[in-house]
């Protein structure tokens, strides 16, 4: 049967994104909705619209396939369409694919294309472009990242005509519809591929509704809008190419930067307001604010079980006992963050509230299990065993950003009370990577924005796309188990169990320390109208315009 909307992802993804939209003359709505900022008049076309993102575009990458880093797949939202659109209440409704069937085995899937779509460069989207895409994410040599993820157990793509292709998977795949509304599976041009190579990077290619003008690595990107454009989503609030003739994107980095030029307007628009800022720009008229929690893996702490004395689960126990998790989370995020207890965020899908208040720091539990352990304390307050010193080496690549080593420096203090010297060891990100998948290191931390709980099995599973080499460093038979038999299951309450094991398993284990929920804010000047957000909420320009 045919279906150009499918409700079958109602049932499996049934979260909800909370857009809080504050301040003066604010509109709000719910995550993918065409919810607009501000005050609402017939837009106004043309202009320049200038954002302060938080974060650096990892190496110049702006490859979709690529990018793993959250303010570069924030940037490519505005390059790449996806083949459908997840709505707020998790239907998914058509874009650059009218329709589509899914065989009775669930193992495949037949789209049916527009007709009318073409990249930047000219070129056509269709069959073999699909094809094109999802071969390349499969094939090792791309070495992608978060897309391969969310392609799972792909197989093969078919191309049955001009505009009609299949996607098939070796097993059923329960993620896939939501995974493919996703920018990570938007859709690069084979030929500008071909004809940069290793360069595409950096020459990127889709059919969005803003193309790359000029990349300045490190300092900005420059997109203008596609004139040709007229294939926007089902939920967009026009058709037809943006409103906005110009959007760049300015990388800054330093939080107090990022207000203090929105601010004075020289940027129409910045994002993750520090929390000291987020009352004030509130309570202006002149400002609109809106947050989201982002649908993800939160922040969390991941010792290195292949390495001494972490690989023994009671030394992990120790680790976390020592800290005061909530007390750190709310002096540096002044309640505009909560603690975090699940890996899990807690409007994911199969999030498991049973785990809050399970654990918490016992100072008194640490030091019995050190003492036991035989780790001596030293003079200095530091411990030792064997002529070792107790210090945990903290690898780090993205600096401060939502104030994480702030974070990381009260644990500091902590982990001191109980003997254990925690170092920040920062980074290039070549060099951490490095270092990261030769494990050649104590402790790493860091998040992963997904819709689906199909995002731990690349986090913590033998067998997902990095292999032994997750950030958990877990190599956990059960846990691998549990981890497939997830992504296979199509019955929502019982995928919610077999979720609800893993995220007990992964706590029990001490595989990772969640740390906060994430609030994802974007603050503008008032005169800017029409910023939406897709899914699972990063901001859309298309229907942005800027009041005259």
């Amino acid at each position: 049967m045919k279906l150009s909307t499918i409700r079958y992802a109602a049932a499996v993804f049934g979260v909800v994104i909370a857009i809080a939209g504050c301040s003066g003359n604010t509109e709000t709505g719910d995550g993918a909705g065409p919810q607009t900022t501000g005050e609402t008049s017939k837009p106004t076309p043309g202009g320049e619209l200038v954002w302060a993102l938080a974060g650096t575009i990892t190496n110049d990458s702006l490859d979709a396939h690529k990018a793993g880093f959250a303010p570069t797949t924030r940037v490519m939202r505005s390059l790449y369409d996806s083949l459908v659109v997840e709505l707020p209440d998790h239907t998914i409704q058509p874009w650059l694919a009218t329709s589509w069937e899914v065989s009775p085995d669930g193992k495949s899937y037949t789209f049916h294309l527009r007709q009318d779509v073409k990249f930047h460069d000219g070129t056509p989207f269709n069959a073999e472009a699909v094809k094109f895409n999802f071969d390349r994410i499969k094939d090792p040599a791309t070495k992608a990242s978060i897309s391969l993820n969310e392609i799972g157990p792909y197989e093969s793509t078919e191309v049955i005509d001009e505009y009609t292709v299949k996607i098939n998977f070796k097993t059923p795949f329960a993620p896939f519809l939501s995974n493919a509304a996703k920018v990570d599976l938007g859709f690069v041009s084979p030929t500008a591929v071909k004809k940069y190579g290793d360069a595409y990077p950096q020459n990127p290619v889709g059919t969005g509704p803003f193309k790359l003008a000029k990349l300045t690595p490190s300092t900005q990107v420059e997109f203008v809008k596609n004139p040709d454009y007229n294939w926007a989503p089902a939920n967009a609030g026009h058709q037809g190419p943006a409103y906005l003739d110009k959007l760049t994107v300015k990388y800054v980095d330093e939080e107090s930067t990022r207000v203090s030029v929105l601010q004075s307007r020289q940027v129409q628009v910045a994002d993750i307001i520090p929390p000291q800022n987020l009352v004030a720009l509130k309570a202006d008229k002149n400002f609109n604010v809106q947050e989201a929690e982002l649908l993800q893996v939160n922040f969390s702490l991941y010792l290195n079980q292949q390495r001494e004395p972490w690989n023994d689960v009671s030394m992990r126990e120790a680790f976390r006992a020592a800290l005061d998790i909530g007390t750190a989370v709310k002096t540096i995020y002044l309640g505009t963050s909560k603690q975090a207890w699940s890996p899990l965020s807690p409007q994911q899908f199969a999030y498991t509230p049973s785990l809050e208040n399970t654990y918490k720091q016992d100072v008194n539990k640490a030091n019995e299990i050190l003492d036991r352990l035989g780790w001596k304390m030293g003079a200095d307050g530091y411990r030792s065993k064997n002529g070792k010193r107790l210090t945990v080496e903290f690898i780090d690549t993205q600096g401060n950003r939502e104030k994480r080593l702030d974070l990381i420096s009260i644990f500091i203090q902590q982990l001191k009370q109980v003997g254990i010297e925690l170092k920040i060891v920062s980074l290039p990100s070549g060099t951490y990577s490095e270092r990261r998948l030769k494990g050649e290191y104590d402790l790493v931390a860091g998040s992963q924005f997904s819709g689906d709980p199909d995002i731990l099995r690349q986090l913590f599973s033998t067998k997902g796309p990095v292999g032994p080499n997750n950030i958990a460093r877990a190599n956990d038979p059960q846990l691998d188990q549990w981890l497939e038999e997830g992504y296979l299951e199509t019955d929502p309450e019982k995928r919610k169990a077999i979720y609800k094991k893993v995220q007990e398993y992964i706590i029990q284990n001490v595989y990772s320390i969640p740390t906060y929920v994430f609030q994802y804010s974007v603050a503008s000047v008032k005169e800017v109208q029409g910023i939406t957000f897709d899914y699972p909420a990063w901001p859309v320009f298309y229907d942005a315009w800027i009041k005259k």
